[in-house]
């Protein structure tokens, strides 16, 4: 096994990236149905947050408190890598598209400054 980039948050794209490479080396399904799957791999993510936060909330009475808030933020950063590599599976430039896309958001929402 090659050894993993150590990312930092100001450089995810190599191991999202790498990530990418290794999903797609080990794919069961590829072209439309392939990215049809790596697209609903999001929701199966944001389903384990909400599981994460009834457990946290100890909603399920036959469960209680399953969870703890650490859990949650662990299912959150697991939802934000989901969609990264979704990204990279739509375009070899994620980086330029997430970034010119989050500026765009940053400018509506912030404005220029």
């Amino acid at each position: 096994m090659t050894d993993a980039p150590s990312p930092t948050s100001d450089d995810i794209w190599p191991t999202i990236d790498a990530l990418w490479t290794w999903l797609n080396t080990n794919r069961a399904h590829d072209g439309q149905e392939g990215l049809l799957l790596r697209m609903l791999k999001l929701s199966e993510e944001v389903g384990e947050v909400a599981e994460a936060v009834i457990g946290a909330m100890g909603q399920n009475p036959r469960k209680g408190v399953s969870h703890s808030w650490e859990d949650v933020q662990g299912e959150l950063c697991d939802v934000v890598i989901t969609a990264l590599v979704a990204l990279r599976t739509l375009t070899p430039e994620p980086q330029r598209v997430f970034g010119e896309h989050l500026a765009g958001v940053a400018e509506r929402s912030l404005g220029k400054g």
